[in-house]
């Protein structure tokens, strides 16, 4: 069936793409294995001047990218500018850093000889893709495995073929050989088959916890390794003693960045009680401020959602909630746009029986609860099957981070707005997903850590059927 590129701004479709036929995936997986095998006996330093060159061509089409994203999944042009930088960033970072990274590392250790650790190239991986970042979510894994030299075939989400293939044809034209980022339009079926194949080493997803079981389920089958970004109920944990001011600054854009459209977005806001009425009036006003309208005005501060279905589902998720018990604090009214637009919402008085309490809401769309005690808002923090991000706002920063590191998550960001850097480990725990992106964890995510030890011949004085022992006492 061919994908298309819908505007969520106004409707307009944009542009069709067929999906692949089995025979072109099997010509795109020959064609990265080929490639593995070359790059096998290219040196560091010579994919470091290519993934700078990548760098460099992103930034070349910085404009044409941004507005690519910003018509096919409606982000702020703004914010679809940012991505495309920060995906110029981790270029260069693992162009940089990588060398180092995969230097062999020493182990002390009482074997005869010298130990070390080697890191090597697995082969090719399939990275598996949402929508809500068309390109960072692919650089991510894209940057660390070419300086490994894992070719890449991509599959990204059916709602963004354009930015995909955008991306992947700047790739090829700075100067990336043919076969480290192969973009194919395959549907779920053919993502099953392309994981059984024997010359995929690995999968990376990032997505839906139930696209991550699926996917973890073929991987696990075919004894393919894997790692899995998933879904977040992220939480903004406000202290009796913080900085109010800057809590109301920062606490309504942790919630509407990307319209809310973000794994590690801000969703449920744990506030003490002596600054609960103060923090929930800020966050109306704010609310109640933001501009909808054509995402590539500059001035516009609230984008549509990224489809018609997107906007549906977190329609019935609100009024589910609300039949529960929840209250409507703010929003939940429509406006008169053409796009999928979505009014930013308040829910408050959300019971833990609430389906609210435990549902993933990808959409502008706040969950605000009070607690009366520190102990209170760490237990409401990890009342949840996810455990991706989160934010606690502190007087006392120190404290803070005694708080954050009692949170069930797998990133805490203290006083501060959520980031996501190329040196930042990005990655969670729970059903949101297992392994790490970015960072020297993420370089190591598809690499063969190989045990050699040397030695110049074998001490025949420490072997006992084939097992090294001790050296017995005289």
């Amino acid at each position: 069936m061919p994908r298309q590129t819908i505007n969520p701004y106004n409707n307009e479709v944009l542009k069709t793409f067929d999906d692949a036929t089995d025979q072109e995936i099997d010509a795109a997986i020959t064609t990265a294995d080929k490639l593995y095998y070359e790059m096998k006996h290219q040196t560091i330093q010579d994919r470091a001047k290519t993934l700078h060159m990548i760098a460099q061509g992103i930034r070349d089409h910085s404009q044409e990218l941004a507005e690519i994203a910003t018509r096919e999944m409606g982000k702020l042009i703004g914010e679809s500018k940012g991505e495309v930088e920060l995906c110029a960033i981790i270029a260069d970072y693992f162009a940089d850093h990588a060398e180092e990274f995969l230097q062999p590392t020493t182990i002390e250790s009482q074997v005869h000889g010298e130990a070390k650790v080697y890191k090597h190239a697995t082969g090719v991986i399939l990275a598996v893709e949402p929508w809500n970042f068309p390109y960072y979510q692919i650089m991510r894994v894209f940057a660390p495995n070419f300086m490994v030299g894992n070719p890449m075939i991509l599959r990204d989400a059916a709602n963004i073929p354009w930015s995909a293939q955008a991306f992947a044809d700047i790739v090829l034209e700075a100067g990336a050989p043919k076969g480290a980022l192969t973009n194919v339009f395959m549907s779920y079926d053919q993502v099953a088959d392309v994981i059984a194949d024997p010359r995929i080493q690995g999968v990376a997803l990032t997505g839906s916890e139930r696209g991550g079981s699926s996917v973890a389920e073929e991987a696990g089958k075919n004894l393919k390794k894997s790692t899995l970004e998933l879904g977040g109920q992220d939480v903004f944990v406000v202290l009796d003693d913080a900085n109010m001011e800057d809590v109301n600054n920062i606490a309504w854009r942790a919630r509407l960045y990307n319209a809310g459209q973000v794994c590690t977005s801000s969703k449920r806001f744990i506030v003490m009680d002596n600054v609960y009425d103060e923090f929930l009036e800020n966050l109306k006003k704010n609310f109640a401020a933001v501009k909808p309208g054509d995402p590539m005005d500059p001035a516009t501060t609230l984008a549509p959602m990224n489809t018609k279905k997107a906007k549906e589902k977190l329609q019935k998720q609100v009024d589910e909630a609300v039949a529960a018990g929840a209250v409507v604090a703010y929003g939940n009214e429509s406006y008169d746009l053409p796009g999928q637009f979505f009014m930013p919402t308040i829910l408050t008085n959300i019971s833990l029986d609430n389906p609210a309490a435990r549902t993933e809401m990808f959409g502008p769309v706040a969950q605000v609860y009070k607690v009366h005690s520190e102990e209170e808002a760490i237990e409401l923090a990890n009342h949840s099957q996810y455990g991706l991000g989160g934010i606690v706002f502190s007087g006392d920063a120190k404290h803070g981070e005694e708080v954050a590191t009692q949170i069930e998550t797998g990133m805490v960001f203290v006083n501060n707005f959520m980031a996501s850097l190329p040196e930042l480990p990005f990655g969670g725990v729970k059903n949101s997903g297992y392994g790490r992106e970015l960072s020297d964890l993420g370089l190591m995510a598809f690499v063969n850590e190989q045990l050699v030890v040397t030695a110049d011949g074998p001490d025949m004085h420490n072997m006992a059927g084939g097992l090294v022992t001790p050296d017995a006492e005289e």
